[in-house]
């Protein structure tokens, strides 16, 4: 094992992470904790850039696995989720977005476009990305994320243990100058006939092909206040002609002297040069995290980097494997208690809306007594009135 930091390790380690302020040693997951620590951002909206040092290695003639777990359980919008593996000379006092890496591995996630996971390889001072688009996971889950490098020129990427791509380094990333090229001397023949049909040359137009697109409209009737000598002579509008067929064209039949597309002639690129230490890193002493996010509370725990497959399947296994489950199941309660509780607050606000209407309806009511009340008052009056007077 090159080096192992699972979810056993001490706040010691995360310590050299912590140096950045905005990290926090994290022991309590929102909603799962079973004896697990982690370090999590706990700033919005700002750069993370802090790592840890190590013994340096080179990974020449094995494998190399960088294996991390990541918890975005603030329900992320937009933030970086990977780790980057640096070479031994890097200043960690200095570090920062620009430091050269050897490695950047991990999800990135950035509205609803960008939900991917990063591999990058610096190789000769250049940072090249893989060409295959691998999603990430988006939800507020611990996932756990590995990135297998093969002496034999070939990756794996896997995700909660299984895998998600694969390929070869050459293939996949423009590391090389392609190994053929199109011929810059070939040309198409003259003579080159690249079209498949042609014109039926014994296919004639009929006689009554030719119509008119559209004709006076045969229905139509001069009005009767229509005055020529005002309005000049009256012409029945256009309508489009039933008839008309369009442009007459020949009907296609097959070329006999039709050859194929033509194809461009390649050769060997004189620029291409294969190089079977693509793989190789010489110097890897540093293991960092160098990051944005709009909002915090993303968790990184379990790092590993090892160059034993097994022991990272079976780290992998002993430690998010062992959490996957009651985790989920927690989430789920946790899921189901919000839901009844917004259900509840749902009924209780229509039921305060039920009472306010019926608050309403009787204060209408009372006011309609009200008025009843002050009408009557109001007869009694005008003939007590009425009485006075007669009397």
């Amino acid at each position: 094992s090159l080096l192992n930091f699972n979810c056993t390790f001490t706040c010691v380690f995360l310590m050299l992470f912590l140096q950045n302020k905005a990290f926090k040693c994290w022991s309590e997951y929102t909603f799962f904790a079973l004896s697990v620590s982690g370090l999590q951002t706990s700033q919005d909206a700002r750069f993370y850039a802090s790592s840890a040092r190590f013994e340096s290695f080179s990974n020449e003639g094995k494998p190399l696995v960088i294996q991390f777990t990541v918890k975005h359980e603030q329900k992320i919008d937009c933030g970086g989720g990977y780790v980057k593996v640096f070479p031994a000379d890097l200043d960690q006092a200095e570090m920062h977005g620009d430091s050269s890496y050897y490695i950047m591995f991990g999800p990135d996630i950035c509205g609803y476009s960008t939900k991917k996971v990063h591999v990058i390889f610096n190789y000769k001072g250049k940072n090249h990305l893989i060409k295959k688009e691998i999603k990430c996971k988006d939800d507020e889950l611990t996932h756990l994320y590995t990135l297998i490098l093969n002496p034999d020129q070939t990756y794996i990427v896997k995700i909660d243990n299984e895998k998600v791509e694969s390929g070869s380094l050459e293939d996949d990333w423009d590391f090389l100058p392609p190994k053929k090229i199109k011929d810059p001397e070939a040309k198409k023949p003259e003579d080159w006939d690249d079209h498949a049909k042609i014109d039926d040359t014994d296919d004639t137009k009929p006689e009554d092909w030719d119509k008119p697109e559209n004709i006076p409209d045969p229905d139509a009737k001069k009005p009767d206040d229509w005055d020529e000598d005002m309005d000049g002579e009256w012409e029945p509008p256009m309508i489009p002609n039933p008839e008309y067929k369009g442009e007459w064209k020949p009907k296609q039949i097959d070329n006999p002297n039709y050859k194929g597309a033509w194809v461009h002639p390649e050769i060997d690129n004189p620029e291409y040069s294969p190089d079977s230490n693509i793989y190789k890193f010489d110097n890897i002493g540093v293991l960092g995290l160098d990051l944005w996010q709009v909002k915090s509370g993303t968790i990184f725990d379990n790092f590993l980097i090892t160059d034993d497959l097994k022991e990272a399947e079976d780290i992998g296994n002993e430690t998010w494997g062992v959490t996957k489950e009651p985790e989920r199941k927690m989430k789920q309660e946790q899921d189901d208690i919000k839901r009844k509780e917004d259900e509840e607050k749902n009924k209780e606000q229509e039921m305060e809306a039920d009472e306010d209407e019926d608050t309403d309806d009787d204060e209408e009511g009372d006011e309609d007594l009200d008025e009843e009340d002050e009408t009557k008052e109001d007869k009694k009056d005008a003939f007590s009135e009425i009485e006075k007077d007669e009397l």
